[in-house]
């Protein structure tokens, strides 16, 4: 599949992106080599692979879940400029 400088820039013009005119030649040689590359790659036997489920079938390893750290609720509520029945109280925002 070959792809002109023409069409180059009449995509060009619906995607509504400026291009080079100068440089439209090298986009339309360097679109013309992908879609090569796509074709070749269309035409390869995939017949006899079996799909993947998943890329990376390994399962994760996990951790116990278990609580490390200690709960400083008390302490940092005894700093607070206001704080009652655990929760920490601020002024309302909204007249």
């Amino acid at each position: 599949m070959s792809i002109t400088s023409d069409q180059i820039t009449h995509i060009a013009r619906l995607a509504r992106l400026k291009t080079d005119p100068e440089k439209s030649e090298y986009y339309a040689t360097q679109l013309t080599r992908i879609m090569n590359l796509v074709e070749q790659m269309n035409q390869i036997d995939i017949g006899d692979i079996e799909p993947m489920s998943h890329p990376q079938d390994a399962a994760l390893r996990l951790r116990p879940d278990v609580v490390t750290a200690a709960n400083k609720r008390e302490k940092f509520q005894a700093i607070a400029p206001a704080a009652s029945e655990g929760l920490y109280l601020v002024p309302k925002v909204i007249e």
